[in-house]
């Protein structure tokens, strides 16, 4: 098998730690059973670790974790289920996700809601705290949802900052985490914080099938999948509990394990060591582009927060047909809309697209420098 030099981890952080492979390898073949439907102490007891675990992470031991198969479901139990009304006021960021953006043009087929861009400057892609003041004062927020960290061009959002402010107004506050959770130590145990969605394949650097969302429990959306909880069988309705109201169904055991050894994986790097290694490696790609008058990038200003994603065009060429070419050089990218197509109609990439390059925790020198080859390979073939 060739080598490939990985630069697509926005999408799926790769490889996975050892830990992760051989821990839920050997956990599954011990315990892989369901562990809300037996007397498995095992399943159980992992299960409430691993909970335990990323509460601990996000520095907020009294709010819970819900767990789902993926953040899609999450934002959809979410934003399906909590109170919503004609000419509510929801302001999301300009670089939402689809999982997001359908979701509203969804739910904007049933009421009529008014969808207000948060002002972040085209230059420098800086989100404008003073304008943001005053676009809630203007019309009051209803629900704010922001992704901490743009899929398609790394800047991180001040969240801390809007969400005080919306919260003032009685706003409720979700935060899209897929990006950030398990990179960037963040304290969720302000009651500013609603919602805050997680992917276990992503940052977290887990396995497939794992996700979920952290809350207080104080807002209970309606549920959006109905079934057997594994407590109170008797009741025709679902449980009012939290997180039984929402894990309905089997739980993935076995993912749940690769989480777990994941978040151990992390606590003894420390956080912020991962952060700082995957600066690095930014900066890494960052001098290589740089490199080439035939790239430009588009990238926050150096004052912006940011974490290891960027957006690259190419003179002359589509995304598509410079993804293929660095596919046949053995790099590995995302070409095209990475499901953002919002975040590239703001930036005026749509419908190109863009070709992204990311960076994770386990690029080496070696995927560096083949990156170095096949950009050559291309500056001297344009």
């Amino acid at each position: 098998m060739e080598r490939v030099a990985y630069f697509n981890n926005a999408a799926t952080t790769f490889p996975k730690p050892e830990e992760v492979y051989s821990f839920t390898d050997k956990f599954y073949r011990k315990s892989g059973v369901n562990g809300g439907r037996g007397q498995n102490t095992s399943a159980n007891k992992l299960t409430q670790e691993t909970r335990e675990l990323l509460l601990e992470m996000f520095h907020c031991p009294a709010k819970k974790v819900v767990f789902t198969p993926s953040a899609t479901e999450a934002i959809n139990i979410i934003l399906q289920g909590i109170p919503m009304a004609d000419n509510y006021n929801v302001y999301v960021s300009p670089f939402e996700h689809n999982a997001v953006m359908r979701v509203l043009n969804h739910l904007r087929g049933l009421y009529k809601l008014n969808i207000i861009t948060l002002s972040v400057a085209e230059k420098g892609l800086c989100y404008d705290i003073e304008k943001i003041k005053y676009q809630f004062g203007e019309n009051k927020p209803n629900l704010v949802i922001i992704s901490h960290a743009s899929n398609m061009c790394g800047v991180v959002a001040p969240i801390n900052d809007i969400c005080t402010m919306s919260h003032s107004y009685g706003a409720i506050n979700v935060i899209d985490m897929c990006q950030t959770a398990g990179l960037i130590n963040t304290d969720l145990s302000s009651d500013i914080y609603d919602f805050a969605v997680f992917a276990g394949h992503k940052t977290l650097y887990a396995t497939f099938g794992i996700a979920g969302f952290i809350c207080s429990g104080n807002i209970k959306p309606k549920p959006l999948i109905f079934g057997g909880a594994g407590i109170d069988s008797a009741n025709p309705e679902v449980p009012d509990t939290v997180p039984e109201r929402y894990e309905v169904g089997s739980q993935n055991t076995m993912a749940i394990a690769g989480l777990y050894a994941a978040l151990n994986w992390i606590k003894e790097r420390n956080i912020e060591s991962i952060y700082l290694k995957e600066k690095d490696n930014l900066n890494k790609l960052l001098n290589i582009l740089s490199l080439y008058e035939n790239i430009k990038i588009i990238t926050p200003a150096d004052r912006v927060e940011r974490v290891g994603i960027v957006s690259c065009t190419f003179n002359g060429y589509s995304s598509d047909n410079i993804g293929q070419i660095l596919s046949e050089h053995g790099i590995e990218v995302r070409s095209g809309l990475h499901c953002a197509p919002f975040a590239h109609k703001f930036l005026g990439t749509f419908p190109a697209g863009t070709i992204r390059f990311s960076v994770g925790f386990f690029n080496t020198e070696d995927d560096f420098a083949m990156l170095r080859q096949a950009l050559d390979y291309i500056y001297e073939n344009s």
